[in-house]
């Protein structure tokens, strides 16, 4: 494992990255906490062996041999960015955003939307794979 894949990686302030970004879950206390919230679980659904980690000074980041994808949270969305989301098969069409790069993929998430859960943790499994590769 990669010394940013190690599950006990600590931040300076002695925390984990996983209870960052429950802090960050719980500070948001409106529909981006609960849209962050959901993304994580159907990451930790589609990867259990995944790592997560709290990068450029509030990211969360989900790794499984390499950057799976990001959770960043805005005012009106969240953003799921995937590393290497050019490289992979989007059947469903998930990804809404940053589509003129050559690597990087996302999708955002406004309040209301709906989250196709199945289509989601295929993307996670396929990026994971792509970075198994």
């Amino acid at each position: 494992m990669a010394k940013s894949e190690t599950a006990k990686s600590e931040t300076a302030d002695g925390k984990t990255p996983s209870e960052l970004i429950d802090e960050r879950i719980k500070e948001l206390g409106d529909w981006r906490g609960e849209t962050l919230s959901r993304l994580r679980a159907l990451i930790k659904q589609a990867e259990p062996e995944v790592v997560e980690e709290w990068k450029w000074r509030g990211v969360p980041t989900w790794y499984r041999n390499g950057i799976i994808c990001t959770g960043e949270t805005y005012k009106s969305m969240v953003k799921a960015t995937f590393a290497k989301g050019a490289s992979l098969e989007d059947p469903k069409g998930l990804f809404n955003s940053s589509l003129e790069g050559n690597t990087r993929r996302a999708i955002d998430f406004r309040e209301g939307d709906k989250i196709d859960a199945e289509a989601l943790k295929a993307l996670i499994r396929a990026a994971a794979k792509r970075n198994a590769s």
